[in-house]
């Protein structure tokens, strides 16, 4: 099971290449089929198989042999191992399945921001109704109440940042945060002081490296993306590490 799990997870990263590239466009994720994003080629099946059509291919394009981006097998073969993460710690079950649904709107986000410093609210939007049908038909861990109180008091604290910077924080961020709140309920709190640990660590070595300048924009979505995958699969170690400090 874990070997198709992770199968699966590596199929569905390749669809979620499509929605990153397609859905900052404007542009249908289900027509046309797939083309080569320089010379327009359409993509024969056996381009499409996920990894392996990269390895045999060489990372270019049958065609016009430009180079294919290194995202595509980035993002297949992350959304494999979140998956099989998730089902190592949880199993199969209703809760993991709507955890694996998640990982992959956060990837999306992720690599969307990142690039276009933008967080689509379609995408926002189907991670609330996917959240709020497991509340409806499982018995999820965190209360309706709770995540309610996640989603206003995530959504609330980031809005009161973003007046407070005057823009530092977009719409897109305060959006996120609330889905999180959501999901995690009053454990926001541990996604928050994640994400802002992250995006400074992440933020002064892109910045010594030279890859970002101080007058590049840091987009905060990921950093929030990587804090909920991290609560995800790791809240209960964290906050038993965080309990031993204080006692």
């Amino acid at each position: 099971m874990p070997i198709l799990i992770t199968i699966l997870g590596i199929i569905i990263g390749s669809f979620l290449n499509v929605c990153i590239y397609r859905i900052p466009r404007q542009k249908s994720i289900s027509y046309p089929p797939s083309k080569c994003s320089s010379c327009g080629e359409e993509l024969k099946p056996w381009d499409l198989i996920p990894i392996l059509s990269y390895i045999f291919l060489r990372g270019r394009c049958r065609q016009c042999n430009d180079k294919i981006s290194l995202q595509y097998p980035i993002v297949e073969v992350l959304n494999g191992l979140l998956y099989l993460s998730i089902y190592l710690k949880l199993g199969l079950s209703v809760l993991s399945i709507m955890y694996m649904l998640i990982s992959s709107i956060l990837i999306v986000i992720s690599f969307i921001d990142y690039r276009y410093q933008i967080i689509p609210d379609k995408i926002l939007i189907v991670g609330f109704i996917i959240v709020s049908l497991t509340h409806l038909l499982y018995n999820f861990p965190t209360s309706l109440l709770n995540g309610l109180l996640g989603l206003l008091i995530g959504g609330g604290l980031f809005l009161l940042i973003a007046i407070a910077s005057k823009g530092g924080m977009g719409g897109g961020d305060i959006k996120l945060i609330a889905l999180l709140g959501y999901i995690f309920g009053l454990k926001v709190f541990m996604v928050m002081i994640l994400s802002f640990i992250l995006g400074a660590i992440i933020s002064l070595i892109l910045l010594a490296t030279k890859i970002k300048s101080r007058k590049d924009a840091i987009p905060f979505g990921p950093f929030l993306a990587i804090a909920g995958l991290i609560v995800m699969l790791f809240s209960e170690e964290i906050l038993n590490i965080y309990l031993k400090i204080i006692f």
